[in-house]
């Protein structure tokens, strides 16, 4: 049957396939795709995990053989023997080898999605005794996957892609009908309860052509490297991963928020039109990618691209930017957590070539380095930001805070990318300050970086300083920060977040996330306006530079420098193109002064 699940829209674009459900588990479980040749090898490696809790049991039914009745119930023997003839179910075990063989999932990953086929069918049976059985189907699963655990990481590399049979289909067919066929090539969405940053970014290596999480705002970070995918995408659709069955067909429409769930033949057929009309617009703009961002009245304009990774360099060249304007540190720290749960921080070395890599990869073109920005919804390990300990953790430990509660880290990052500016043009930008005092500490501490890189006779180079405006006390500020930086950043996200007093990861209250009230845009303009006054650089690198809606408000506002995720760039040049300043700039005050400045910006 036919169904929609609505959520929140954060990566525009449509996406048709099979569902890939990332089932919660009480512990945390490998998601990974195999290579064929891995397939026996996981099978064994469930056989030898059945294999020993079988062995357990049986030892525990010796045990209790030999107890008197008071010491051990009847019930218990019977627990025992329901346990062991589930463990040994043709439905669980041929279940699970289906998703190794064909699917080529990794082994705690098969045994997940098996457990919640089963799982819905006890929750469907009428005899209340039965439906209980899900419970020790639980139990049994649980041991087995502990008797496993200990691999891979959450998300992982791509799977093979096994290429089908052509002498069988016509080709124009198969475009027409996404659900023709079958094999590995079939296209995959991913559908979850949540996703955390350390996941988005091995998903990011991934095959996946788009997803949907039940928790999440537009502007929470699974959402932020979902745009920087270019894949469509939904989140906030609560109970998304509770309706969606293990390989069903579904459809996301990220420009609605919509995903359609077992869609008729006629639905499919639209959706299918509506994803090559897409592939058109994003042809048309590719001619857009080596002419100059210049307006019709000559005002050039810097389009520079946000990155999570070195590698990223590669499609922010190929989108046009003319340099990167973000380059988000705090990735390189994420998912590196051991076999014993503990986060291995990356080294100097290891972080002083990735920001060469970087530097490399822009060929030429400056990259602006953001300094470790942990905490609220970056949790440094792989957990998820509602699991942390922290009762709001927006307002706690994060960004510049947490960087100088540890000065030997650090020190240890701001070295590798001083060393990493002899190489190129780097801007090294800190993020989240609020007070003189933790700008003074933080440039103590560059200071202090350069004379440990001078008594080592280390090499490095020199770099332009800028501040993150994304607390609304720095922008109230803003004559104590342009004393002591050469350029602001102004971080829209969070200085949204902040100023209306929202959790942008949080869907409950995503509808009150406003970029257009009359104080996030008070607080843009009069930043914008006072480093113009004093001649110094300032750009946007938070959503609302790649978001067209509000080019023109900002052109008309003064701004020059946008910073945006590559998949962007050539939407936001395309309206750059456009645009009058001169004429903008009037009609950028009218919205302003505006009581309903949303209403002023789509007239």
């Amino acid at each position: 049957m036919t169904f929609a699940v609505h959520g929140l829209p954060v990566a525009r674009g449509i996406a048709i396939g099979r569902a890939v459900l990332v089932v919660s588990s009480r512990i945390d479980v490998a998601h990974y795709f195999i290579k064929p040749d891995e397939i026996e090898t996981e099978i064994d490696r469930v056989r030898t995990a059945r294999n020993a809790v079988a062995d357990e049991l049986t030892k525990l039914q010796a045990s209790v053989a030999q107890m008197g009745p008071n010491d051990a119930p009847h019930e218990l023997a019977a627990l025992l023997e329901v346990h062991q003839m589930l463990l040994q179910d043709d439905v669980l075990s041929g279940g699970v080898k289906h998703w190794i063989s064909e699917r080529l999932y990794n082994a705690e990953w098969a045994l997940t999605t098996q457990l919640e086929i089963i799982a819905r069918q006890f929750d469907e049976m009428e005899d209340p005794y039965l439906r209980e059985r899900k419970a020790d189907l639980e139990q049994v699963v649980e041991r087995m996957l502990h008797r496993m655990k200990g691999t891979a990481a959450v998300l992982a590399p791509s799977p093979p892609r096994r290429k089908r049979a052509a002498a069988h289909h016509d080709h124009d067919d198969e475009d027409d009908d996404p659900t023709a066929g079958d094999g590995f090539d079939v296209p995959l969405v991913l559908i979850a309860h949540d996703l955390s940053p350390a996941d988005m970014l091995q998903f990011k290596k991934s095959v996946f052509a788009g997803f949907v999480t039940d928790v999440g705002g537009r502007t929470s970070h699974t959402a932020i490297v979902a745009r920087s995918m270019d894949i469509p995408a939904i989140v906030g659709a609560r109970s998304a991963s509770q309706l969606v069955r293990q390989d069903d067909w579904v459809i996301i429409d990220g420009e609605a928020g919509v995903m359609i769930v077992d869609p008729s033949p006629i639905i499919l057929a639209e959706y299918g039109f509506k994803q090559r009309q897409g592939d058109l617009e994003r042809g048309r703009l590719a001619r857009l990618r080596h002419k100059p961002a210049v307006t019709l009245d000559g005002q050039r304009v810097e389009l520079l691209a946000n990155i999570e990774m070195p590698e990223d360099t590669v499609g922010a060249v190929k989108a046009g930017a003319v340099g990167v304007g973000l380059f988000r540190s705090e990735f390189l720290f994420m998912g590196r957590e051991n076999s014993a749960r503990q986060t291995r921080l990356p080294d100097e070395e290891e972080q002083y070539q990735a920001y060469k890599r970087a530097v490399e990869g822009m060929q030429g073109m400056p990259v602006t380095i953001r300094t470790i920005d942990v905490g609220a919804d970056k949790p440094l390990d792989g957990k998820s930001a509602s699991k942390q300990e922290h009762l709001n953790p927006a307002l706690g430990l994060r960004a510049i805070r947490w960087s100088l509660a540890d000065p030997a880290m650090f020190l240890t990052q701001l070295r590798a990318i001083l060393r990493a500016a002899a190489h190129g043009e780097i801007y090294l930008l800190i993020p989240m300050l609020a007070h003189a005092s933790e700008i003074r500490q933080t440039l103590s501490l560059i200071d202090f970086a350069r004379a440990e890189l001078d008594n080592r006779g280390a090499v490095y180079g020199p770099v332009k300083l800028g501040a993150m405006i994304e607390i609304p006390a720095a922008a109230l500020t803003l004559k104590t920060f342009l004393k002591h930086f050469d350029f602001l950043s102004i971080g829209t996200n969070d200085l949204i977040q902040y100023t209306l007093a929202i959790d942008r990861a949080d869907e409950a209250v995503a509808h009150l996330y406003d970029p257009a009230h009359p104080a996030v845009l008070k607080l843009v303009a009069d930043t914008i306006t006072e480093c113009r006054r004093q001649g110094k650089g300032v750009s946007v690198c938070g959503e609302m530079a790649g978001d067209v809606a509000f080019t023109r408000l900002l052109l008309g506002l003064g701004l020059r420098s946008f910073s945006m995720h590559p998949s962007r760039i050539l939407a936001v040049k395309q309206e750059v193109l456009r645009a009058d300043t001169g004429k903008l700039e009037p009609w950028a005050r009218g919205v302003l002064d505006a009581d309903d400045p949303a209403a002023a910006l789509a007239g």
